[in-house]
């Protein structure tokens, strides 16, 4: 069932909110009576009608959604007649239809607008839903159904069918449903464990990240940020308190785009080990106790299935398979990425010593300052000069909607009569080729202390066919929003986010699937990314980037000659952002690899990370990992654990469909209809690779990968 684990789950979210009949009242300690969370709203699409929803409507609402969860379940393990697809697999898949609606709203506030009373309810439902997920998991009778019908009806079925009952009784499986007696308690106490450890983890990162912003006194410390930059830090301090007039936040990777316009080197110096330590003890936060508990939890629990380690555990439903093919591919990365990033490095300090003199050492926190210098000095451009075409409302609506309206024929119709969570959100209704709505869109672009870092997709609703649902989906971002009657201006890193999370947005909305549980994003982690990694080519296509690019004030187009040494520079030093992933990517799997008994300590934890990234020669002061163990939020927050190394993947993936597109026109409809039905369409009803296969005509050439970052 996996329902805590999935909603834990980081960035594309598979649990969403489907719209099931109109459900009676319920009470649940006297508080769900007209409770909206318990019948399906009125609005298009069974979108969810914040106008009437409350956040003491929640923990009732789950209260009753659970009950009702376990009287679905309980029916089919009374039914006295032989299993059949029909009576137990349809039936298990049709079950659970309020608890998806009630959690995908929530969870949605969890990660975007977690006020303290959204926290107190997370707090209060995080067991109960492990309890359901034990119950469901751990159902012999449940699971004796579902094992009869899979050894005699499994070979009999075909298509979505057939795939459905092979994701239904592997899921079972690999949660335990073969264990004896004894095994299953200690499961269970485990499943329980990591998600109250998890809902912590998430909480003191939080924590963590906002209480390592840096105060800064005076404007003249600021020296080198642009003066919107030093607006936001002075708005940031504002809405943290005013402690010092000005406040530079700490964002979720390791490194600070602040950095490198900001000349003051001791202040470069604070924000990044701000950064590096917000969670590693070395202030008041530590969330290495976390860490190393989850390691052993999930080590035991790959031990009991039979599983050397997690890493085999959680790759066996990948397109990996392994951690063996992981790590081949990563070392083949790796072997061609160290020479190019010593040969970088060398360059910046040299560069650096030009001003600074032959005795300066080149520190991590230098690093993008210097680089950004002699960007600007190569290019004779910089990234302030190409910010005020990047107005986030016209990159969204002229840039990424448009490029979906060229290649898929989508339009887009921003409605303003749907209640919306926060009053900083867009609803936008998806209108296909043929005038049909086939999608509601949610736009949440601005950062808020109530929201978590990063950026991600999730729905309120996936497209089902036997549930009558079409999809309800949303994107949220981080940007720094301008003051109110301002445009808000963003970077090209930013652009880029903004076209990946669409990627998402597109592989959820363009679903045409019967079965929820296989529709939209409910693919395999090393596959999810592919999408949102390719919708990321559409940016620099010259007629998209010309629709969008226009001057915030004037309105005019970006110059040629800007344009061009822009996309020029874009892969300008790239060894840095493929290093910072790799080392990542070498920390997730080093702690997932581990067997029980090796588990470090948390005062070990640390120094386990060194040791791990030195193993497979990652271990660079100049390069740190984009998430240090500490505040890993994929890792040991969501559900990239032994998956991180899915972005260099799917990037693989991406830059072969982006090659098969540049072949047969970037933008030519007929080449997106192919792309959509072959591949976006498909949700999980097919073998990965075969879809993309039947797409590209061919196995994906990982030296692309390189070659696009201009290595």
């Amino acid at each position: 069932m996996n329902i805590t684990k999935t909603l834990l789950t980081l960035g594309v979210s598979t649990v969403c909110l489907q719209a099931a009949a109109s459900l009676p009242e319920f009470s649940a300690d006297g508080a769900a009576d007209n409770n909206p969370l318990l019948t399906q709203s009125a609005l298009p699409l069974g979108a969810p009608d914040f106008s009437k929803i409350k956040a003491s409507d929640y923990l009732p609402a789950f209260k009753v959604a659970i009950s009702q969860q376990r009287e679905e379940i309980a029916a089919i393990t009374a039914n006295k007649k032989k299993p059949t697809f029909k009576n137990t697999i349809l039936q298990f898949e049709k079950s659970g239809q309020l608890l998806d609606r009630v959690s995908n709203i929530f969870y949605a506030l969890v990660s975007a607008d977690k006020t303290p009373e959204i926290a107190e309810t997370q707090r209060l439902v995080t067991p109960l839903l492990s309890d359901l997920e034990n119950e469901i998991d751990f159902d012999k009778a449940l699971f004796k159904r579902i094992k009869y019908v899979y050894d005699h009806e499994y070979d009999k079925l075909k298509g979505e069918d057939k795939k459905l009952l092979y994701e239904v009784y592997n899921s079972f499986v690999r949660d335990g449903a073969l264990l004896n007696d004894q095994q299953m308690e200690r499961m269970k106490a485990i499943n329980s464990r990591i998600s109250e450890l998890q809902q912590q983890w998430g909480n003191l990162l939080a924590d963590a990240t906002n209480g390592a912003a840096v105060w800064v006194d005076n404007v003249e410390q600021l020296a080198g940020l642009s003066e919107a930059d030093i607006a936001q830090c002075k708005k940031d301090a504002e809405s943290r308190g005013g402690k010092s007039p000005y406040c530079i936040v700490i964002v979720n990777t390791t490194q600070q785009a602040l950095l490198a316009s900001l000349d003051n080197r001791e202040l470069r110096k604070k924000v990044f080990e701000a950064s590096v330590h917000r969670a590693d003890g070395s202030h008041e936060v530590d969330t290495y106790p976390i860490v190393v508990e989850i390691a052993r939890l999930r080590a035991e629990k790959a031990k009991i299935l039979g599983f050397p380690n997690y890493a085999s555990y959680s790759l066996q439903n990948t397109m990996a398979k392994n951690p063996d093919n992981v790590y081949n591919f990563l070392h083949s990365l790796i072997s061609a990425y160290g020479p190019k990033v010593d040969e970088e490095t060398r360059a910046i300090e040299q560069y650096a010593q030009k001003t600074m003199g032959p005795d300066f050492k080149l520190e991590p926190y230098d690093r993008f300052y210097y680089s950004a210098k002699m960007k600007r000095e190569t290019y004779n451009f910089s990234e302030e000069d190409v910010k005020p075409y990047f107005n986030v409302d016209s990159v969204q609506v002229n840039g990424v909607f448009y490029a979906a309206h060229l290649v898929y024929g989508l339009s887009f119709k921003q409605r303003f009569d749907i209640p919306v969570y926060h009053p900083d959100m867009k609803v936008f209704e998806v209108i296909d080729k043929d005038g049909k709505t086939i999608a509601l869109f949610y736009s949440d672009l601005y950062r808020r202390p109530t929201k978590r870092g990063g950026a991600w997709m999730s729905a309120f609703a996936k497209q089902s066919g036997m549930r009558h649902q079409l999809p309800v989906i949303f994107n949220v971002l981080n940007c720094a929003k301008a003051p109110e009657g301002q445009p808000t201006l963003i970077t090209w890193d930013e652009v880029n986010t903004l076209f990946h999370e669409f990627g998402h947005a597109l592989h959820g909305m363009l679903s045409n699937c019967y079965y929820n549980r296989l529709s939209g994003t409910s693919v395999a982690r090393d596959f999810v990314e592919m999408p949102s990694q390719f919708n990321e080519s559409f940016a620099s296509i010259p007629e998209i980037f010309d629709h969008f690019a226009k001057h915030a004030f004037t309105g005019q187009a970006m110059p040629t000659q800007l344009k061009e040494k822009m996309l020029q520079s874009v892969n300008f030093h790239s060894a840095y952002a493929l290093g910072e992933n790799l080392a990542a990517t070498c920390v997730d799997m080093g702690w997932h690899m581990l067997p029980l008994d090796k588990v470090p300590t948390a005062e070990d934890a640390g120094e386990f990370e060194l040791k791990a990234l030195e193993e497979v020669k990652l271990l660079n002061n100049q390069i740190p990992p984009r998430y240090h163990t500490s505040y890993f939020n994929h890792v040991w927050g969501g559900g990239y654990a032994a998956g991180y190394y899915s972005y260099l993947w799917t990037e693989v993936l991406a830059v072969n469909v982006a090659k098969k597109f540049e072949e047969l026109g970037a933008l030519n409809p007929e080449v997106g209809q192919a792309f959509r039905e072959k591949v976006l369409s498909r949700g999980n009803t097919k073998d990965l690779m075969e879809c993309l296969k039947n797409f590209t005509g061919e196995e994906p050439d990982p030296s692309l990968l390189l070659k696009a970052r201009g290595m």
